[in-house]
Formats: structure tokens, C-alpha cells, sequence
């Protein structure tokens, strides 16, 4: 590589890697707050907190930071911002459908920020349900292979009231309706222990295949949406192959 060598190059990819360890720290310390003050501190009778410490555990969040941030969110501890959760809608490069989900104590700054990301990179952000009609909103719950064979995660999910399990060589999926989703997971919890990850997301009703163009483009504005303090998950009806995915982040 002309102008570096191997070591800086290595090094500037370690930084980059330990700024976005950062900033998912951030993410998950914030929505542990969030959950905490929406509900008791105890994470056995706060369902969401349970699956907020659950998701910080499997980034590898140290014990000290998730005990701080559960503490925050408790009565006198310390965090009065007042955080809202918001959505966004738009499209990206290549005409592919995105849904951003934020939460933020000033709605004009994260509107306008996540706005002049999706202008830059060649996208459009739309009005609320402009876009989120091309998906389902549906439960999503993870748990490596380890926990069970694919036989018993079935039938203890469809006993449940799933309405899927997907299995392979590195874990199961199981999909419930938003409604479900609660009993779902607290059966799954009381069988297997607490899942990988578990949450409400949206998924798509038919993908887009973007060129390679696009995907480059589209692949920057998620960076940046990604990297935004208050964006917590984005979500998209994209479908990009792993040739060219590899292609794109070599």
C-alpha cells in the first residue's frame, strides 16, 4: 500500500476497531438506562433491562459498565436526560428501504443529523410508514447451537407460540409475532437460559439487489448512521452477496 506500511496500517484498522467497540458500548450502556428507567432496576422484573443486559454481555461489556449504566436509570442516579424513542424511514442508494431506530433526548438534532447522512450518500429520508409497509415487524430471538439440537429448540418455540425456527451450524433463530413475543422468549429463558439476543425487529417482505455502485454507497451511509450516538439499529430490505460484500470491505 502506497504511503503506509503493513504495521500503521494494522494499527489505523485496531483504532477504528476500538471506536466502534466504543460506540456500541455507548449504545447498549444507553439503552440499559433507558430500560432501567422504564421499569424496575431489577433485571428478573424488567423484561426489557433483562434482554438489554443479555445483548451488552454478548458484546463483551465489562460488569462495572452495565452495573453504571442500570444505576443511571434508577431513581437519583445521575442520567435526567429524558430519551425518546424515535423512528426514521427512508431510502438509500440503490432504492433499497431503510428503518432507523434511534433513542435521543433532542429529537431535532438526531433528525437532522440522520437526514444529512442519508442526503450525502445519495438517499432520501421519508415521513413516518413510508417505507416500513415493505416489512414485518417481528420477535427475533437468538441462541447459539450450543444450547440445544435443532429438534428441541423447535418444539419447545412452537410449543411457545413461535411462528419459526431456523437452525444451522451456528445457532437458532426463532421468530414470534410482536405479540408473542414476550411468552416466547420467557419460555425459551426458562428452558435454554437467556438468549444470545433477543428483541423486536423489522424484516423485509422482498429484498433489493443493489449494484455494485449503490452497495458501496449504500455500505458508507449505514457506517455513518451506525457510528451516530443515538442510532441504535438500522435496518434495511437490502440484499448484498458475500462476493461483493467481501469485495466492498477487503
Amino acid at each position: 500500500m502506497a504511503g503506509h506500511s503493513q504495521f500503521k496500517n494494522i494499527m489505523h484498522r485496531k483504532g477504528a476497531q476500538d471506536a466502534k467497540r466504543s460506540k456500541i458500548f455507548n449504545k447498549l450502556a444507553r439503552e440499559i438506562t433507558v430500560a432501567a428507567k422504564s421499569g424496575l432496576p431489577d433485571p428478573a422484573a424488567n423484561p426489557r433491562l433483562r434482554a438489554a443486559i443479555l445483548a451488552a454481555r454478548a458484546q463483551n461489556m465489562p460488569r462495572d459498565r452495565i452495573d453504571r449504566a442500570v444505576k443511571q436509570g434508577t431513581p437519583g442516579g445521575g442520567d435526567d436526560a429524558n430519551y425518546e424513542e424515535v423512528r426514521y424511514e427512508g431510502y438509500g442508494p440503490g432504492g433499497v428501504a431503510l428503518i432507523v431506530e434511534a433513542l435521543t433526548d433532542n429529537r431535532n438534532r438526531t433528525a437532522s443529523e440522520v437526514r444529512s447522512s442519508f442526503t450525502k450518500y445519495g438517499g432520501s429520508l421519508g415521513e413516518t410508514n413510508s417505507v416500513s409497509f415493505m416489512f414485518n415487524r417481528v420477535g427475533a430471538i437468538y441462541y447459539p447451537a450450543s444450547a440445544a439440537d435443532a429438534d428441541t429448540m423447535f418444539e419447545v418455540a412452537l410449543e411457545a407460540g413461535a411462528d419459526n425456527v431456523e437452525s444451522d451450524e451456528n445457532g437458532h433463530e426463532v421468530t414470534s409475532t410482536v405479540e408473542s413475543f414476550g411468552a416466547v422468549r420467557d419460555a425459551l429463558e426458562a428452558k435454554f437460559g437467556g438468549a444470545e439476543s433477543a428483541r423486536l425487529t423489522w424484516r423485509p417482505l422482498n429484498t433489493v439487489a443493489p449494484s455494485e455502485e449503490a452497495a458501496a454507497s449504500l455500505l458508507k451511509l449505514l457506517d455513518v448512521l451506525e457510528d451516530n450516538d443515538d442510532v441504535q439499529v438500522v435496518e434495511g430490505n437490502f440484499d448484498i452477496s458475500d462476493e461483493l460484500m467481501q469485495k466492498l470491505t477487503a
